[in-house]
């Protein structure tokens, strides 16, 4: 029997004259007959029963859509779609999935009364749930990408269940993506943190994943770049793994690009040159697809322009050979760039070679993104390369991130950063053509997704993404709870987390979908990511707040040397510092996360440990070794306790123990900062919004003494451990207000950091405080300011780099009243 929904419609314009019970035997009755049929209840159509409508002549990417759907269907309900190539007599659900072309071949009712316009775009598509006059979903693409990103939406927004599909009855969207180029680095080498010890299915799956959200390019890497040649992670050597990606990436209808840099010693040679050629030529003839080059101008590979540009032309001539069409893309990337070296290159790049396909804005770019487009012909494409995987020292560092995440996370750990990552990407989108982001593993898994949706629509809120991240990728019926929970991460991250209550209810969330979740859902990785990352953090804040208990106490100790005397006082701190490792903080969540990693490692080669998981080193998102990292002064002040022993008399005994309990007072008058601390933010000048120049290439951040280990250079305070730096010629300025009119005053600072190894420092823009002077040794200078710069009340210091240096570092500094 056929209900038609004229005869539905009737019984249900009835229901409500019922009496109660009735009503209830009724609506039984309804849902039994309605249900295998597809009616709409509730505000879904269910699909469970439905078939795949589709014409009989289909591209390959066409058959690839389909076919897709059936497996990731299946997969999750364990329902088959059937085809057909005719709507069914039988009135059944159907899925109708053409080209916009294809619509009459496949005609019907339903589609000659499309509501929506149909002037799609390309790569676009229209997607719409029907309930009359059959239950029906309707997918047209522009073109085949089109056809695959409709279905991609429809998996995406389906609620796929065992034995159950059904989707919202009020899906009905037409659109196209706002930017031609939407992909992701996926490189197969040691020093990703995952990748590396992916088979081609696995690699496969991830790459359907990101193609069902919008991405239409893949790029590789060759098997020499600045890594090691292999891992021993690795199932299939790198040269076969590029040959099988190339053709794993060309059978989704993606573009493959490759990420290409110069690690030779010589370009300028021939003989050089010819070997180099070779290389790539072997390369370039093996791959089945190759659309487009990025060739770095530098980290790693540094070139000169004057070298660099004739050598891409050597180059593109070998890629003609055997990918005609593909072109070469370079980035103004350099360790040091001078002013000369950028005025070289972008004279090269406008005089517009034939085998230049664009610019890319890549990480240590030093060149701002909308400068960038004003310096660069108008008609040359120019491509983000967003890094979206690290945490510090990197293109876009966690905002605001406190030191204790720092020293433990480290530059790669499991990092959702929706807003962030959204922030960063609607503050320069309208300069480029769209992006292929800088990934090193698995760790920033939500992050592509969330940079995917945003280059289709930057309007696109994040939540939606991660509702659907969670419905598709990991539990359709606990879409929502997964979402809140991966924002709830973000905000983790937010402010002093000494402070930050947010971590407590962030680990409560997990830890109750942990308890509800099917077994299916808690052994996905993606799960597993989420509940790690919240067991973690707020391990670390038990932790954090156990350990500054342990040193305030060590430090009262100290203060009572002159009554205990200088041994006994120091015995006694040692003690209360000791009392960190002895008195156990939380050890069932330290557990759970060296739970949560070891079946992380299993399922998806995620090395999180360097021995254990075999991570290639610690910044390399070995973050479980850093889960035990001291986050007090332990490792400084039993270095400072050894001198205090070695002295000989009781009273160099104490004038030491003094020393270190008043290491940071100024004194009276007296100005003290730790320039990596959320107080001492306030002083700096030269500070833009964040959200316009979240990179900090015209303002201040704070950067990290990342290299963790319990070496003799690393026994130092943890105020040398973070620094407010600048890039390259930008300032760093500071101001101080209130000052005594009539005092003079000298400065002492503490000089530490990757960067800023020649610095300059003046007071109010024209008294030299001192001039360029290599920095770290020693690390600590002192030096008097001019009265002049005082006199007023205030000063301004603004530290300065050599030209083409990499910026500015300072950790430290104490204004001293004389």
């Amino acid at each position: 029997m056929i209900l038609a929904p004229k005869w539905k419609d009737h019984l249900m314009s009835d229901f409500t004259s019922l009496p109660c019970p009735s009503r209830l035997v009724f609506a039984l009755i309804a849902v039994s007959l309605a249900q295998p049929f597809g009616f709409a209840l509730g505000g879904v159509i269910d699909l469970s029963n439905a078939v795949l409508v589709i014409p009989q002549q289909r591209g390959a990417l066409q058959r690839k859509a389909v076919e897709v759907l059936q497996q990731e269907v299946q997969r999750r309900t364990g329902i088959h779609l059937p085809t057909t190539h005719e709507w069914p007599a039988d009135g059944r659900p159907a899925i109708a999935i053409a080209l916009q072309s294809q619509q009459q071949e496949i005609g019907g009712p339903l589609l000659a009364e499309l509501s929506a316009p149909m002037s799609l775009r390309a790569e676009g598509f229209l997607l719409s749930a029907r309930r009359t006059p059959r239950p029906a979903v309707i997918v047209l693409g522009c073109d085949p990408r089109g056809v695959w990103y409709g279905v991609g939406r429809l998996l995406r927004k389906a609620r796929l269940t065992e034995g159950s599909i059904t989707v919202p009855d009020d899906i009905d969207v037409t659109t196209a993506p706002r930017y031609p180029l939407r992909g992701h680095q996926l490189g197969y080498r040691p020093k990703t943190n995952a990748y590396d010890a992916w088979s081609p299915a696995q690699y496969d799956q991830y790459i359907r994943e990101l193609a069902l959200f919008g991405a239409n390019s893949i790029e590789i890497v060759p098997p020499r770049t600045d890594d090691d040649p292999s891992s021993p992670h690795m199932q299939v050597p790198p040269r076969e793994m590029m040959i099988r990606l190339s053709e794993i990436i060309d059978s989704y209808g993606m573009d493959v690009w490759i990420w290409y840099p110069n690690m030779g010693d010589d370009y300028v040679t021939e003989d050089a040159i010819r070997q180099e050629l070779n290389e790539r030529a072997e390369i370039f003839r093996s791959l089945k697809r190759i659309d487009h080059i990025l060739v770095p101008g530098g980290d790693p590979g540094d070139l000169h322009p004057d070298v660099l540009f004739p050598w891409l032309a050597r180059m593109a001539a070998k890629l003609a050979e055997y990918h005609p069409q593909a072109k070469l893309w370079v980035s103004p990337q350099a360790t040091q760039p001078t002013r000369a070296w950028l005025a070289s290159f972008y004279a090269h790049v406008n005089q517009k070679p034939n085998w230049l396909g664009g610019i890319a804005f890549a990480p240590w770019v030093k060149t701002p993104l909308p400068e960038l487009r004003r310096i660069v012909a108008a008609e040359i494409p120019l491509r983000r390369y967003p890094d979206i995987t690290h945490n510090v020292a990197c293109q876009y560092p966690v905002r605001d991130w406190d030191l204790a995440f720092a020293l433990t996370l480290h530059r790669e750990c499991y990092n959702p950063r929706p807003r962030a990552i959204k922030a960063v990407h609607n503050a320069f989108d309208e300069y480029a053509c769209g992006a292929i982001t800088y990934s090193e593993g698995i760790n920033d898994d939500v992050n592509k997704f969330i940079w995917s949706d945003q280059d289709w629509d930057p309007s696109t809120p994040v939540i939606d993404t991660l509702r659907d991240y969670a419905r598709l990728l990991i539990a359709s019926d606990y879409a929502d709870e997964i979402a809140q929970g991966l924002m709830a991460a973000e905000a983790n991250w937010e402010g002093p987390l000494a402070a930050n209550d947010q971590v407590g209810t962030t680990l409560e969330q997990w830890c109750a979908l942990d308890s509800r979740l099917p077994a299916r859902a808690r052994n996905n990785y993606r799960f597993q990511m989420g509940l790690l990352r919240a067991c973690y953090d707020a391990y670390i804040q038990r932790r954090l707040l156990h350990e500054t208990c342990c040193e305030n106490a060590a430090l009262d100790e100290l203060r009572r040397a002159p009554q205990l005397g200088a041994v006994a006082a120091l015995d006694r701190a040692e003690a209360a510092l000791e009392r960190a490792e002895k008195e156990s903080v939380a050890p069932e969540l330290k557990q759970r996360c060296t739970q949560l990693a070891d079946a992380l490692f299993a399922s998806i080669g995620s090395q999180l440990t360097v021995v254990k998981h075999g991570a290639k080193d610690r910044s390399r998102g070995a973050f479980m070794d850093g889960i035990d990292e001291p986050l007090n002064n332990k490792v400084w002040l039993l270095a400072q306790f050894e001198r205090v022993r070695q002295a000989s008399t009781e009273q160099q005994r104490l004038d030491l123990i003094s020393q270190i309990v008043n290491r940071t007072n100024p004194g009276p008058g007296g100005f003290y900062d730790d320039m990596g601390s959320f107080s001492s933010l306030k002083r700096i000048v030269n500070d833009l919004p964040w959200a316009q120049d979240p990179g900090t290439l015209r303002s201040a951040r704070v950067a990290f003494g990342y290299q963790i280990g319990q070496s003799e250079d690393d026994r130092v305070p943890l105020a040398w451990k973070n620094h407010a730096c600048t890039l390259y010629e930008t300032p760093l300025q500071l101001r101080y207000e209130h000052l005594d009119p009539a005092a003079s005053y000298h400065v002492r600072v503490t000089y530490t950091g990757r960067i800023g190894d020649v610095l300059r420092l003046t007071a109010d823009d024209q008294y030299e405080v001192h001039g360029l002077i290599k920095t770290r040794v020693p690390p600590i200078r002192e030096f008097p300011v001019p009265r002049e710069a005082t006199n007023d009340g205030q000063l301004l210091l603004t530290w300065t780099c050599g030209e083409g240096q990499r910026g500015c570092q300072v950790a430290e500094i104490w204004l001293i009243k004389d």
